[in-house]
């Protein structure tokens, strides 16, 4: 190693520093590179075909990476879906193509955030990754079934690394306080272990959070009797409540938590994903959709006041907007949650959306066309012909044809038992049960 590379080295940050770099120094994700997994297998023998790596920021992506170039007997090539380019994967393949006809070495690409990537960009690799001229590895933090070109997606393994645990996070923590060589071992640092605790969960499965966290704990204490004390105190003023990660992909998850606990009757889930999108930067007034949606959707008329409170707390928004608001569609996302749940409104707008889009309908009968427009007699139909008006019998209901001839019979709504609409009943259905 060069005195450069030395001094490089000492002044990157620690969480780069202490990246592991072997197989036994990584840590976490054992459902993927434990003993005897597939991926550990194909990395110790070098076997390893263009993969994915998905999952959250800090889980040890680019890292697995970095221990596969240092295990592999191929290139390694390293770029980044934002500033690469077309121009840049040509270079790079180009010289694979070298590689392997001079030297039969093979080359792996790692390219990172491969979800930025356009579809130009994506199909500029497929022929090398199909010849084989490249053993492609894509990281990124966003579901690539969503966001990356299925060309590319069919021709890779993906694995999802998960979230590390907070005792992970803990356990690099006293990893870097211990090692003299690359860590903080010389500055005596001396933790407490709530101080160590806080940060992992404050971190909240990124390592690379906490190790920067318990890199500036540590240059900014002043140093006593030969050592550094970080409490509490310390470590709280270390590492900011982060910003909730939110791309893509976390969104619509936490969208649809949101929905299903609305759904599933869960007042405290709601609450907790409603607030989680809105500290995350979620419009309110697409919030404000949902509920209205739901109210419909999941409740209907098993309690209608809920569609009230939705679409009022969407007016509340309008009206006196944010913070205020947030107390209007707390008690609607409430009413939503508590009420008896009913989705006969879809079912029956789905049915009967299923028989109008197949066409091919009866003309409408005849006493139920239209026939206030002059000259109506000459094509056939009379002003009242054969039309009873409800309004005329007892209870304001008469049994006559409203169905087109060839779909008499058919029922789309059936009314759930629960809450209001247990006594509701269409009629005409009265009669029949």
């Amino acid at each position: 190693m060069s005195l450069f590379t030395q001094n490089e080295q000492a002044g990157a940050p620690l969480a780069d520093r202490m990246r592991p770099r072997t197989l036994d120094e990584f840590f976490g994700q054992e459902h993927i590179v434990g003993p005897g997994r597939l991926l550990r297998r194909a990395i110790e023998a070098d076997r390893l075909t263009s993969s994915i790596f998905y999952g959250p920021p800090g889980c040890g992506k680019t890292t697995l990476a970095g221990i596969i170039a240092r295990q592999t007997n191929a290139a390694f090539i390293k770029l980044n879906a934002v500033t690469s380019g077309v121009s840049d994967v040509r270079e790079e393949l180009k010289k694979a193509a070298d590689r392997r006809a001079l030297y039969g070495q093979p080359t792996y690409l790692l390219l990172d955030e491969c979800h930025r990537w356009s579809k130009a960009q994506s199909d500029s690799i497929l022929p090398a990754m199909e010849s084989g001229l490249i053993r492609f590895i894509g990281s990124t933090t966003e579901n690539p079934m969503i966001s990356m070109t299925p060309a590319i997606v069919s021709r890779c393994r993906v694995f999802a690394f998960q979230a590390l645990t907070q005792m992970d996070v803990e356990k690099a923590l006293r990893r870097a306080i211990a090692d003299e060589e690359r860590g903080l071992g010389k500055l005596h640092v001396q933790a407490d272990e709530e101080a160590l605790r806080h940060i992992a969960r404050i971190a909240n499965g990124d390592v690379r959070t906490a190790l920067n966290a318990i890199e500036l704990a540590a240059l900014t204490t002043p140093t006593v009797n030969g050592h550094i004390h970080i409490t509490l105190s310390i470590a709280e003023d270390s590492i900011q409540q982060p910003v909730i990660r939110c791309g893509d992909t976390e969104f619509y998850d936490m969208l649809s938590a949101f929905c299903k606990s609305m759904r599933g009757s869960d007042p405290d889930a709601a609450l907790l994903w409603f607030s989680r999108l809105l500290y995350a930067g979620a419009d309110p007034r697409m919030l404000a959709r949902r509920i209205i949606a739901h109210a419909s959707e999941d409740v209907g008329l098993a309690n209608p006041i809920a569609m009230l409170q939705a679409v009022a707390a969407a007016q509340a928004l309008e009206t006196v907007g944010m913070p205020e608001a947030r107390l209007s569609l707390t008690q609607a996302i409430l009413a939503v949650c508590v009420s008896p749940k009913s989705n006969s409104v879809v079912m029956a707008m789905d049915a009967a959306r299923q028989d109008a889009e197949q066409g091919g309908f009866s003309p409408v009968p005849a006493h139920l066309r239209d026939s206030h427009y002059a000259g109506n007699e000459r094509l056939g139909v009379k002003t009242g012909e054969e039309y009873k008006y409800p309004h005329d019998y007892p209870g304001h209901w008469v049994a006559q044809q409203y169905m087109p001839s060839d779909k008499i019979g058919a029922r789309y709504y059936f009314p759930s038992d629960q809450g209001h609409e247990a006594k509701l009943k269409p009629r005409g259905q009265e009669e029949q049960s």
